[in-house]
Order: C-alpha cells, then structure tokens, then sequence
C-alpha cells in the first residue's frame, strides 16, 4: 500500500531527455517533501534533486542544475524528473524518495524515510 513506483527510464544518446515519473501511493503526498537519487555501479548514492511540500522550494545538484526540473502534482500524486541535455555521466538507477520529516527539504539521503525501487537512465556518447 505504501510504496514510490518510478518509471521513464530507458537508453538515450548524449543531448537527449526522458522524463521520469514517481507514482506515490498509501501516504500524504501533499505533507512529504520528495527527491531524486541516483547511483551508479560502485559509486555512492548521490543527490539529483528535491522539490518541497510547502511553497515548492527545490533544490539541485551542481552536476544537474540547468538540465534538469522537478516537479510534482498533488492532483495526481506524481513527482517528475524532466531531464534535457543528458550526458553519459547521469547514467545510473534513478530512485525517487520521501521526506516524511517537517524541516526543510535536504540532499542528505539518510534524512529521507521511503524509497522507490529505481529506474536506470542509460545515456551513450
């Protein structure tokens, strides 16, 4: 009952965009702040992007910033990803997560209390 599902994920070629959906289901969506992770093989997981349940504030990694747009929708329980200009180096598994606490929306991965399983984004030169 309570779970993130993310899909959109897929193969694309440099300078390409996907669009990566996370459906949210048996929690308050309207109440958690929600962000996008990502890790790729034998890294660490690293922040991507977060967007608040209050006024919206988001927050972007360098790496991402200017190429990449979260947002959400209350209506539809749905946070997305929308990524232009990919680059090979954004290849990973792509992992949407909610912030159940009331601070402020955070990059720190261990503040975040639920996770979807991921999608992975392939992006070739």
């Amino acid at each position: 009952q309570v779970q993130l599902v993310e899909s959109g994920g897929g193969a694309v070629q440099a300078g390409g965009s996907l669009r990566l959906s996370c459906a949210v289901s048996g929690i308050s969506f309207e109440h958690n702040h929600l962000g996008w992770f990502r890790q790729a093989p034998g890294k660490e997981r690293e922040f991507v992007a977060v967007i608040g349940a209050v006024g919206y504030t988001t927050r972007y990694a360098d790496s991402v910033k200017g190429r990449f747009t979260i947002s959400r929708s209350n209506a539809e329980n749905t946070v997305y990803l929308q990524m232009n200009s990919l680059e090979p180096g954004d290849t990973a598994v792509y992992y949407c997560a909610a912030d159940f606490g009331v601070g402020a929306p955070t990059d720190t991965a261990t503040e975040y209390d639920l996770w979807g399983p991921g999608t992975q984004v392939t992006v070739s030169s």
